[in-house]
């Protein structure tokens, strides 16, 4: 057991005026498996790079283990994904490389196949199993489950929880639950350690956000008496130094005033405490309004029908044939592995200049004049001003930019490019947008890749509360069984 120490940390990338961190300090096992948790732009990745010494900051960082990263880079994915692994593990025998691949539940005919080959989950497994035979790191984690199914996760998952000594950074409250021991929390106003899992920490949280509101209110009562009780004081030993003027006994009316004015140094001196005490409080607390959607109704009960439907590829079906009914205030969850057209079902009922046309096999029907919003699942190529996209898009600008603030959008992020967003932010940008839109059917394909925790809390209250109808791809187990009214699921062809 050895520990990593963070000394009076402090950064602010080169032009801006905010740092992202001041004067934090903590300490950390090297034997603990923790997960990083934050709101989205809060310097999760920032905070990686700090450690892997890739950003110069103020402090120091002191470490008796060296930090490896995930994902990292694959130079020549052309290569046998054996031979990648080995890149980044030239230690690593063969055999171990096999074992951990078969621990993740990865054939071994794939470690023999081009890298590049590989579907993302396969890519992210063996990325992760090449990370875990460097003995002796202190492993960064960013992101894992972005390219991983429900089953791929709950693989890593199972994995990880076998393993120590590693940052994760997820907002997959599930994934987080199932291997990890400890909570790294970046919030409003510091960086927090406890012990436990994801669950443990956010019971926690909520009841000491509960305690501080409670005694927030109970000072700002207490201080509005106290400005009361002062300004009567006031009052009164003003009203008897005039009456100083021509009384019989001035001593008896001077003890009368310093006994008045003593009285109105003590209110002040405790008004002054409870507004120091107020301030103290809530500078953690996150106060998730909650969102606002307005859905329209269309006159149709049934909004969209697929009769063994499937997306196809060269004339081959990409999936089993699917068949299923939307009808008004169906939220549908779409499940099944990575590959097997989950998002090219969805696409089907996208008008093709959204997105691109997608082959199909079976019957797709569309009631006439629906209104559909749509999520894609990419971000990344969200790039100018938030004023140009709202322009393109045609947008409901007041209502767009408010669903953002109560996703924690600071106000000086309106006015930057949106190249410069993070992954996290730019999801929640086609998110808001989405939620501006007034729509018979929202179609989101995996909304919630790279959004952190407490918006995805918020999303479902709003879909709990205006019930849309609702047709998603999403592999956060927790989110799809607390909103969906029925799954569909998609086996991929010929599997």
């Amino acid at each position: 057991m050895s520990m990593i120490e963070i000394r009076n940390l402090t950064f602010a990338y080169e032009g801006s005026y905010d740092n992202v961190f001041e004067n934090v300090s903590f300490r950390l096992d090297t034997d603990w498996k923790l997960g990083f948790t934050g709101r989205n732009g809060r310097g999760k990745t920032t905070f990686l790079r700090l450690l892997m010494g890739e950003l110069d900051s103020g402090g120091a960082i002191f470490s008796p283990v060296p930090f490896d990263y995930f994902p990292f880079p694959v130079h020549h994915p052309e290569e046998l994904a054996l031979e990648v692994v080995h890149y980044h593990s030239p230690a690593a025998e063969d055999w171990e490389i096999l074992r951990e691949a078969s621990l993740l539940h990865v054939d071994a005919e794939a470690l023999y196949r081009p890298f590049c080959t590989l579907s993302n989950g396969e890519q992210t497994k063996l990325l992760l199993a090449g990370l875990f035979l460097k003995e002796g790191n202190f492993l960064l984690i960013d992101e894992p489950t972005n390219h991983l199914d429900l089953e791929g996760r709950e693989t890593v998952a199972a994995y990880l929880q076998k393993k120590k000594g590693f940052i994760l950074v997820s907002h997959d409250r599930a994934f987080l639950d199932g291997c990890i021991d400890h909570v790294l929390s970046i919030n409003k106003a510091d960086i927090v350690v406890r012990r436990g899992n994801f669950s443990a920490w956010l019971e926690d949280k909520e009841q000491q956000d509960r305690l501080e509101l409670a005694k927030y209110e109970r000072l700002k009562g207490e201080i509005k008496r106290l400005e009361v009780s002062s300004r009567r004081t006031a009052a009164w030993s003003e009203k008897v130094e005039k009456s100083k003027i021509g009384a019989a006994d001035k001593g008896y009316v001077g003890h009368m005033a310093a006994k008045m004015m003593k009285r109105s140094m003590v209110t002040q001196a405790r008004k002054e405490k409870a507004i120091e005490e107020k301030s103290g409080l809530l500078k953690n607390l996150e106060l998730e309004e909650a969102l606002k959607i307005h859905p329209l109704e269309h006159p149709s009960l049934r909004l969209a029908e697929f009769h063994n439907a499937s997306a196809s590829w060269n004339g081959k079906a990409v999936s089993e044939p699917v068949s299923f009914t939307i009808e008004r205030g169906d939220r549908i969850a779409l499940t099944g592995r990575n590959g097997c057209g989950k998002s090219s079902l969805l696409k089907l009922l996208i008008p093709d200049a959204a997105v691109e046309r997608v082959p199909y096999m079976g019957e797709v029907h569309i009631v006439g004049n629906l209104k559909i919003s749509y999520v894609p699942q990419d971000p990344s190529f969200l790039k100018g001003t938030l004023a140009e996209f709202e322009e393109s898009r045609k947008i409901d600008v007041p209502l767009f930019r408010a669903i953002l603030r109560k996703m924690d959008f600071s106000r000086v992020q309106f006015e930057k490019d949106m190249a410069s967003y993070s992954a996290g932010q730019k999801k929640k940008v086609l998110l808001a947008a989405s939620l501006s839109e007034s729509a018979h059917l929202y179609i989101w394909d995996e909304p919630l890749n790279y959004v952190d925790i407490l918006s995805r809390i918020q999303l479902e209250e709003l879909l709990g509360t205006y019930k849309p109808t609702l047709l998603l791809v999403e592999h956060d187990r927790h989110f799809v069984e607390t909103i969906a009214t029925k799954t569909v699921h998609v086996e991929k062809a010929g599997g």
